[in-house]
């Protein structure tokens, strides 16, 4: 049995990864660890576990997995931390924001003998899963090339502030979607070029809200990605992924998200959609908790993090420099 501790609530996916807990037969959610002693409190009333206010007795404590979900700068620091106190680790993605601490998570983890595991739930969509089964299996030929979009609402709070997240939409969204092509294809980006501005929400936001990435994987595949807190407020969902492949033998087109149910409610008077489909972050804790009871690495590594950073740190540079950037 996995005793596992989540270690900052500060990304709101440490909400839906705390649910899926409670539905994994081989784990038990042991401790909250949080620099914010009332969000932390208040995460540990609503899952019915006990919040630890120092960190260095949280990582003393009985618990063999921690799952780290705070700011995307503050990731290496507390895998460092993690590792030196022998624990498995699933961080949220990005692994970190820049290359070199992406690299140092990595070592860290290796020096340590502990797992590191990368937080990219969308390999966990049935629909994704069921489309590289497809294309390993040869049904589309080669595939010469993918167009992708991840869009959502803008966060705010921490995500808005370079400082703490290292990066924008472009930032945000764009490891999911690197993630997803090279897991899908088996094959690893070569170059990238990237068109990148805050056009969407003006003076009150310090990052960019929206990517345009044109990416050349190995055999010449060429994608085009679009990254974008461009969803307004009252959209029912945050956002999308989506991949349209085109292979020599045919299209392929997946929406990851569209399992659900359109919901009109006078209630909240308001458009809503209620998801029918597979919980992805479910089939990525299991997976966790499994790689932790078996002392193994976890299904998505650290260096697939890692991988992820550098496409999407090329991006930022590519912007910078204005012309191609070799991964």
């Amino acid at each position: 049995m996995a005793k596992i501790g989540i270690m900052s609530f500060a990304h709101m996916h440490a909400y839906g990864y705390a649910a899926s807990l409670a539905e994994v037969p081989n784990a038990t959610f042991t401790a909250i660890w949080d620099d914010n002693a009332k969000r932390g409190r208040a995460a540990a009333k609503q899952f019915g576990t006990r919040f630890v206010p120092r960190l260095e007795n949280f990582l003393d404590s009985d618990l063999d997995g921690v799952i780290i979900t705070s700011e995307n700068m503050r990731h290496r620091e507390l895998v460092e931390a993690a590792a030196a106190a022998g624990k498995w680790i699933l961080c949220e993605k990005p692994l970190a924001p820049a290359v070199k601490d992406a690299k140092a998570i990595v070592a860290a983890c290796r020096k340590a003998k502990v797992g590191l595991g990368t937080a990219f739930p969308c390999r966990y969509v049935p629909a994704l899963m069921a489309a590289r089964a497809q294309i390993q299996a040869g049904q589309y030929g080669e595939i010469h090339a993918a167009c992708c979009t991840n869009h959502g609402q803008n966060p705010g709070g921490w995500f808005a502030d370079p400082k703490l997240s290292g990066g924008g939409a472009t930032m945000d969204h764009t490891v999911h979607v690197a993630d997803l092509l090279r897991w899908i294809l088996g094959k690893e980006f070569t170059r990238v070029y990237c068109e990148l501005d805050n056009v969407l929400h003006g003076k009150s936001l310090k990052t960019d809200d929206l990517g345009c990435v044109h990416l050349e994987m190995e055999g010449g595949v060429q994608v085009s990605h679009i990254a974008s807190w461009s969803r307004a407020k009252s959209f029912p969902i945050w956002g999308d992924v989506t991949l349209e492949f085109i292979g020599e033998k045919g299209v392929l087109n997946v929406d990851a998200f569209n399992q659900k149910i359109d919901v009109y409610s006078d209630t909240t008077m308001r458009h809503t959609y209620a998801p029918w489909g597979d919980n992805p972050d479910l089939g990525l804790v299991a997976e966790f908790a499994a790689a932790v009871d078996e002392r193994r690495d976890p299904a998505i590594t650290g260096e697939d993090g890692l991988r992820a950073t550098e496409v999407t740190v090329a991006a930022y540079q590519s912007m910078k420099a204005g012309r191609m950037i070799k991964v």
